[in-house]
């Protein structure tokens, strides 16, 4: 058995079709003649775009209209001025177009791939892709074919990109299989639209299977089994009915408001990063947005967004989201995320270095430029301001001042906005659980991120495999941190969201509903299952199991008895 990151929730059961990977490996070379090179380029990124026009169709033909802006996306990248300019630039250096290309490309991807965000690393898979099919065009290497798969196949390869996915006839793809990739990531999204079970980053899985080789693919686990006996096969499909049946009955969510079994009402919010992301909150029926991360706006630029083109942004998804609250998160920058035109230092430690609220304050007009967007929308909707990484009171304070200067700026120039705009924090750090009760003094709402929370607390880096076994919110300290910030929350009266991961986890919501927690922000696939999930217990029921759950003193006690009550 091999295990991976359940992307796509489903069981198939088929046969393995392994897709090598093809080579790009070029020679680079000085050119002499800069306007053939650059011919040779624009032809290759015509070519390019024409491509992904015609794979973007098959999307759309397929899944559906925001399906396929994943893939007309990588012709706005691939078209955008500043990138092509700097392409350009290295061939007018005499680079070769594959060097000029590869290079640009590869300092994108280490942009975002050095995040630890994942939606914007989703970014870095998407530039390797734009990369890749340009490389191949300007090397003559023909592009991966999977449109011939047989019935019943099982699509194994080391990264499956949106590209890709653009081949699939999904009556006959039965599973997919991944060495790369996470939930967020454009391939999950696509395999989810699809409907076709996922596990992702499995390590070496095309070395690991043999093509025509049986093996059943449980995307809601992450497990991929090989060789299964006819018990097995038999288990699994009954497993695979009952899942398609689960599916049709969640759909009875839809248009229903968040309740528990006794009849207490949550609020159940979508985590988004763009504009557009909006839509996809909207059509998943999210009650609002309890995580809009700004970042996206700052990244894909050669300089800093002004205030107009900021208040545009969170305009248009105040007006996408019908007057439903929005939280967006002021900019959460720092040491590890590299972009270029800011010019930031490089730090030994940058998850504990200059970033996110400390890199704001020392930077007031960016900042107050930001808050500025901010408060102008808020005219056009239920819009909240929240801070990261705040460690201190001190920090929650600077922030709050710098907002009643923007709004005495917006006074003077008579622009109108929300005067009663709430300000939050985004709790995720130790320091901030352990401050919680003087932060519920001043804050108007907390929002616990719980991937960094998680990190912080058990000094574990969720990306290092080495430590993975400490990075769980189901360890004890992380708990009580949560339990801690959640009842500090409760007594001052404020509300208490949640936009990390555990809040879709179905382990972690009678634990949340227990504490108190009055919000939860999910990714937009999962807000039918989460809806579903917190009818099923009541107040009482979910006590009895958080009493149960905070006397334990392991991880793996926590996650044993969970697995039998869940």
């Amino acid at each position: 058995m091999l295990i991976g990151i359940g992307a796509s929730d489903g069981i198939g059961i088929g046969r393995v079709m392994i897709i090598a990977e093809q080579s790009l490996e070029y020679t680079p070379r000085e050119i002499t003649d800069v306007d053939s090179e650059l011919a040779r380029l624009h032809d290759a990124i015509d070519k390019f775009c024409d491509n992904t026009i015609e794979q973007a169709n098959a999307i759309r033909q397929s899944t559906g209209e925001k399906e396929a802006e994943i893939l007309e996306g990588h012709i706005a990248i691939i078209r955008d001025p500043f990138m092509g300019g700097e392409i350009e630039n290295l061939i007018k250096a005499n680079q070769c177009a594959e060097a000029a290309v590869d290079q640009v490309c590869k300092m994108f991807i280490d942009m975002f791939s050095g995040t630890g965000d994942d939606l914007t690393m989703q970014r870095a898979a998407d530039i390797r892709d734009i990369r890749d099919g340009v490389l191949g065009i300007l090397l003559g290497v023909d592009e991966v074919k999977i449109s011939d798969a047989p019935a019943g196949t099982v699509l194994v390869v080391k990264e499956l990109t949106p590209s890709m996915t653009a081949g699939i006839n999904k009556e006959n793809i039965v599973g997919i299989v991944t060495e790369t990739g996470s939930r967020t990531s454009h391939s999950a999204i696509l395999a989810r639209a699809l409907e076709i079970p996922a596990v992702l980053s499995v390590e070496n899985a095309t070395t690991k299977l043999s093509s025509e080789e049986l093996i059943i693919v449980d995307g809601s686990k992450g497990l991929v089994l090989i060789a299964p006996d006819p018990v097995k096969i038999e288990e699994y499909t009954a497993k695979r009915i009952a899942f398609l049946r689960e599916q049709r009955e969640l759909e009875n969510y839809r248009g229903k408001a968040t309740l528990s079994a006794d009849g207490i009402e949550y609020e159940l919010f979508c985590n988004i990063g763009t504009p557009k992301d909006a839509t996809k909150a909207m059509d998943a029926d999210g009650e609002g947005v309890g995580l809009f991360r700004t970042e996206f706006l700052f990244m894909d630029r050669d300089r800093l967004p002004t205030e107009d083109e900021q208040f545009e942004a969170y305009k248009q998804a105040s007006l996408i989201m019908k007057g439903k609250p929005i939280i967006i998160r002021t900019l959460d920058i720092g040491g590890d995320k590299e972009i270029p035109y800011l010019g930031l230092a490089k730090e030994e430690n940058p998850f504990m270095g200059f970033r996110a609220i400390r890199y704001c304050l020392k930077n007031r007009d960016m900042f107050k430029s930001q808050i500025k967007a901010i408060l102008r929308a808020s005219a056009f909707g239920d819009i909240r301001i929240m801070f990261p990484l705040i460690t201190a009171v001190e920090e929650l304070r600077a922030g709050k001042e710098l907002v009643e200067e923007a709004k005495a700026d917006l006074k003077a120039s008579d622009i109108a906005f929300d005067e009663n705009i709430k300000v939050g924090v985004m709790t995720e750090t130790a320091a901030s659980g352990v401050i919680a009760d003087l932060l519920a003094k001043e804050a108007d709402f907390f929002s616990i991120g719980t991937n960094d929370l998680t990190g912080y607390t058990m000094a574990a880096d969720r990306g290092n495999g080495d430590v993975s076994y400490l990075y769980s919110p189901l360890q004890p300290s992380v708990l009580r941190m949560i339990k801690r910030i959640i009842e500090c929350g409760v007594k001052e009266n404020i509300p208490v969201g949640m936009c990390g991961e555990a809040a879709a986890s179905p382990q972690m919501i009678p634990l949340l509903m227990s504490f108190g927690l009055t919000e939860f922000s999910v990714s937009a696939p999962s807000v039918l299952k989460v809806r579903k999930n917190i009818s099923k217990w009541t107040k009482a029921e979910a006590d009895a199991i958080a009493e149960k759950v905070m006397a334990m003193t392991t991880e793996a006690e926590i996650t044993a008895y969970l697995d039998t009550v869940i």
